[in-house]
């Protein structure tokens, strides 16, 4: 008898939980250098918007800020270029070294939710951002800037900004302007769509766990 309840006693003992999956930190520093500028970048995905960015370019710092903020990444950018030139170098190298760091945080991308979108308005701007972090670099450009700069940035340098960002993070971007006719309101708004859609994108997805986000099983 006692040996029945003790099978019983096993047999209806509720099964153990697994245990969750150990979450690694997703953070990232790369330093990139050549003759024409010295850029290092660190962030971590999983901040909470922290920000340091000092790349003389005052509006791309403006940016960067927006980045980090609505993303909830820590982000630090240094960078020292040939600004005595123009801001073209230093402005595509940070855009370079940032998608190579967030390449290189998301590793594999195992575990996360891998699509983003977002519509930020900003006044009368209203831009789209979609986003996927597919292996494949594309990007979708569609801004409208009136102004040939905002202070001193050249409004040229935004769509080169994004091209190095996905051609070295190997992600699918399109940016859509829906309204907008302040050049400010408008790259600022973009900035601040692509930064949520990015956030959304990097997150883990709890049912989806180590797993990669593809079909394929490789992204």
């Amino acid at each position: 008898m006692n040996d029945q309840l003790g099978i019983m006693e096993i047999i209806d003992r509720p099964p153990v939980p697994p245990a969750p999956p150990v979450q690694v930190a997703r953070a990232a520093l790369v330093k990139r250098t050549t003759l024409e500028t010295d850029v290092t970048v660190s962030l971590n995905l999983d901040g909470v918007g922290t920000c340091k960015a000092s790349t003389g370019i005052p509006f791309l710092d403006h940016m960067l800020q927006q980045i980090a903020s609505h993303g909830l990444i820590d982000l630090d950018v240094q960078a020292i270029g040939d600004l005595e030139i123009d801001d073209h170098h230093t402005n595509e190298d940070v855009g370079i070294t940032l998608g190579q760091t967030l390449a290189k945080a998301v590793g594999d991308r195992s575990g996360i939710s891998r699509f983003g979108h977002f519509i930020a308005p900003l006044d009368e701007a209203l831009i789209e951002v979609v986003l996927d972090f597919s292996g494949r670099p594309h990007l979708s450009y569609s801004l409208e800037i009136p102004n040939q700069r905002i202070g001193t940035y050249d409004t040229e340098l935004v769509k080169e900004f994004f091209s190095a960002v996905v051609n070295h993070c190997q992600m699918t971007l399109h940016v859509r302007q829906l309204q907008g006719g302040n050049s400010h309101h408008i790259v600022e708004a973009a900035f601040k769509a692509f930064a949520r859609a990015l956030r959304m994108a990097v997150e883990i997805d709890p049912r989806r766990a180590s797993r990669i986000p593809s079909s394929k099983g490789v992204l």
